[in-house]
């Protein structure tokens, strides 16, 4: 498979294409999604979309990472709380 460059809160990284957004983020040196409104990091739990604890932005959109597939020059975001 080849590889492809996404951007993750401004850092680049390289992942093979075609794997999922949540995948990518768990590659990272901070592998959560986004921050709960207490402050606490919130990582993939169902793996399918139901819980939504994977919210990310992906070029401006707000999606699930573990639905969504990586694609060249993605631009993904933590999101801050809920």
């Amino acid at each position: 498979m080849s590889k492809i460059a996404i951007t993750i809160d401004g850092e680049r990284l390289w992942v093979k294409a075609g794997i999922s957004v949540a995948a990518a983020l768990s590659m990272t040196s901070q592998p959560h999604c986004r921050l709960s409104v207490s402050g606490q990091p919130r990582t993939p739990f169902c793996g399918m979309g139901v819980c939504q604890e994977c919210r990310v932005s992906i070029d401006g959109v707000r999606r699930l990472a573990c639905q969504t597939l990586c694609r060249a020059d993605m631009h993904i975001t933590r999101s801050d709380n809920g």
